[in-house]
């Protein structure tokens, strides 16, 4: 007889980036992500001018969109995010996380986004704080997923600031049901961190990609975020109580 399945107030999501995978056979290494088990692909794209890198467009996103099959989490480090909006949910991204920094009427965007369909991401930089709009603005349904930089955004490779926990921490606490994102220097040696904190949704390059076995990879980060998920639910069924 199968046990029912449990219920968590967030899933466990862990999206590998991208920008670390064999550029010359992009989709087959996408799809070889999915199949090993990722729950979303993690897109990097970089403009050269709000972050000094260039990286993947919306072109990009449309040629994976015919090859790979799984969710397309955008993270969007341009600026004018409210610019290209239309022209990533043609290409088929299922998630457009844009900079907090980037804008500076950002309930515009996310209704702008989320009049197209896709989720709604908003990122913030490590020197920027969750702010009384910020918070209003998830307070409203209006955000899917708040994206904490660990690393300044625009390179890859860069040390885990483990100080910026204190920012998933607040938001985890205030809001039980929200996919909180970290992005930047995490690998199976710091997921316990980050899941502690209350992180859900896990996005790792090289920590990940160049792992001896990714799918092992995947799948620790994975357990890891689950048990500190269950734990805090746990805490939470004991209060209410």
């Amino acid at each position: 007889m199968s046990q029912p399945q449990k219920t968590r107030s967030v899933q466990a999501i862990i999206a590998p980036s991208i920008l670390s995978a064999d550029l010359s056979c992009l989709a087959a290494e996408c799809q070889k992500l999915m199949d090993q088990g990722a729950d979303w692909l993690h897109i990097d794209v970089m403009d050269g001018h709000f972050v000094p890198n260039f990286t993947f467009g919306q072109t990009v996103v449309k040629c994976l969109r015919k090859k790979v099959k799984g969710f397309l989490d955008c993270h969007l480090m341009i600026s004018e995010p409210q610019k290209w909006v239309k022209e990533f949910h043609d290409a088929g991204a299922d998630q457009y996380t844009f900079h907090y920094e980037a804008v500076e009427n950002q309930e515009q965007l996310c209704q702008q986004i989320k009049e197209t369909g896709m989720k709604v991401g908003i990122a913030i930089k490590p020197k920027t704080q969750i702010d009384e709009n910020l918070q209003k603005l998830i307070d409203n349904k209006l955000v899917d997923t708040v994206l904490v930089m660990t690393v300044e955004p625009g390179f890859g490779g860069q040390k885990f600031m483990q100080d910026m926990m204190q920012k998933v921490e607040f938001l985890r606490n205030k809001y039980p049901t929200l996919n909180i994102q970290v992005d930047g220097g995490i690998v199976c040696d710091n997921i316990d961190i980050v899941a502690k904190a209350g992180a859900n949704c896990i996005v790792s390059g090289s920590g990940i990609i160049n792992y001896p076995e990714p799918q092992k990879a995947i799948s620790y980060m994975k357990t890891r975020v689950e048990h500190y998920i269950d734990e805090k639910d746990k805490q939470n069924t004991v209060t209410l109580n």
